[in-house]
């Protein structure tokens, strides 16, 4: 089975997400596929504190910032087993906008224009291999492209980016799941 959940920062999506992937790992191997590259002391408090919530759950963290597609081939990732991808939401901000990590100090490379459809290409990709091999995937997903605000235009390219491939994930998805204030609400 293949999740996708969505909903604002600290609404409980990742806590959810973790709670649903154990579920769906039944015993069986469980992932945790770790996309955040921090890029400043708010971004590693973040790890570091969801390192602390997912301690002694049973998951094996993968660090996969980019290219989810490879998950694919890797030798020690039983594509059978329980997966958590947090975030859809990071791993299109480090495609499209990637950076260089020099001295504790992010780098910005340029906006990389290809990257919206080769990311939701590659996350769908993931998603049916490991509904082929019999595991499952909990997408976890920020919902930041419905208000109304008007963002400069790099910023309105990766909020439709990521509505794209949030609604790509949905097709394939059996559940897609909104949190919000903790609560849930099952939209398939």
């Amino acid at each position: 089975m293949n999740i996708l959940i969505s909903g604002g920062a600290k609404n409980g999506k990742s806590h959810y997400a973790q709670q649903t992937a154990q579920t769906l790992a039944a015993g069986g191997p469980l992932y945790y596929i770790a996309t955040m590259i921090p890029r400043d002391g708010e971004d590693q408090a973040r790890i570091v504190r969801h390192q602390q919530e997912r301690d002694g759950w049973g998951f094996t963290t993968i660090e996969q910032s980019k290219s989810i597609k490879a998950l694919i081939d890797r030798e020690d990732v039983n594509l059978a087993g329980s997966f958590l991808l947090d975030s859809v939401t990071a791993v299109l901000e480090n495609e499209m906008f990637p950076v260089a990590i020099k001295d504790g100090q992010a780098e910005f490379l340029g906006e990389d224009m290809d990257a919206p459809e080769r990311v939701r290409a590659e996350l769908v990709a993931f998603a049916k291999a490991v509904r082929e091999a019999g595991g499952s995937v909990v997408f976890v997903s920020d919902g930041i492209y419905g208000d109304a605000c008007g963002y400069s235009a790099s910023t309105e390219r990766y909020r439709k980016a990521l509505a794209e491939a949030d609604r790509a994930l949905a097709l394939v998805c059996d559940k897609v799941t909104e949190v919000t204030c903790g609560l849930t609400e099952e939209w398939k």
